[in-house]
């Protein structure tokens, strides 16, 4: 289940907030939605979880291109804290959700209690970006659920041992079953946003990771991750040896937060923030 909030600009936002304890604020990947998050809530009974859905993704409003940004995206972040009344939350990013977290930490470093970075870090792998660039905004090839959850080993590799079913659990949160088609559960003009980010000047993401600098914060790779090189974690470990560390065997990009190695540091993590 889930309510929404309105934005500072009218754009209805859906969320979720489930259990008591340390607030964290759950943010998703790019073209993902707070399902990302159902994986590891059950096993996360100690903490407050909120989650939403970026503006044009899942159950929130479409809003256009030009407003699917990191910048924008923080900012609904915020305000979501604001509208739960939650001064100071903790935030576990998966992929651009550790992109805002990151941003969130910079801007407003007072409302951020800690940084939980899923295979993402100040650096993305061009070979990471070039396959994102492939399918987003897109419509999938496969014609059903079914098709797809035979479809997505081969379209992602990288991926071993996974649970009975994932493959097909990920196509339902993913994707909408019609007559005949699937379609994506968000805004096409995504891609318009991120083809547009890609044209910009390169951005250099390490000063937002050294302005981490007294924050507990962690970090998850996927061993075969295309988007998180090991040469960028084994730096963002030089920089931070504190930082909480697991890599994730079987997994590309992205972990799904439920094996085991994601949950030991998880763990590690829920108790550094207290």
């Amino acid at each position: 289940m889930f309510s929404t909030f309105t934005a500072s600009d009218g754009a209805r936002i859906a969320c979720s907030d489930q259990g008591a304890g340390t607030p964290i604020l759950c943010l998703a990947g790019l073209t993902r939605t707070m399902a990302d998050f159902d994986y590891v809530a059950p096993h996360l009974p100690q903490v407050r979880l909120i989650r939403m859905d970026y503006r044009g993704r899942g159950a929130s409003s479409w809003t256009g291109a030009a407003s699917y940004t990191v910048l924008h995206e923080a900012k609904d972040a915020l305000e979501l804290l604001d509208h739960l009344g939650i001064a100071k939350a903790a935030i576990l990013g998966t992929s651009r959700g550790g992109l805002i977290g990151m941003v969130l930490c910079a801007l407003a470093k007072d409302r951020i209690s800690g940084l939980f970075l899923n295979d993402i870090g100040p650096q993305i792998d061009p070979a990471g970006l070039a396959r994102i660039g492939d399918y987003v905004g897109r419509n999938p090839a496969a014609r059903s659920l079914d098709e797809m959850a035979v479809l997505q080993p081969v379209v992602m590799p990288g991926f071993a041992n996974l649970p009975e079913g994932r493959w097909r659990a990920e196509a339902e949160k993913h994707y909408l079953e019609t007559d005949n088609v699937l379609i994506i559960n968000y805004d096409p003009a995504l891609r318009t946003a991120f083809e547009a980010a890609l044209k910009a000047p390169p951005f250099d993401g390490w000063p937002l990771f050294d302005a981490l600098n007294g924050l507990p914060i962690a970090l998850i790779r996927g061993a075969n991750s295309d988007v998180l090189s090991a040469a960028t974690a084994s730096e963002m470990r030089r920089r931070r040896p504190d930082m909480i560390f697991a890599e994730v065997p079987g997994r590309a990009h992205i972990p799904f937060l439920d094996e085991p190695e994601s949950l030991i540091a998880l763990q590690a993590f829920v108790r550094a923030l207290s």
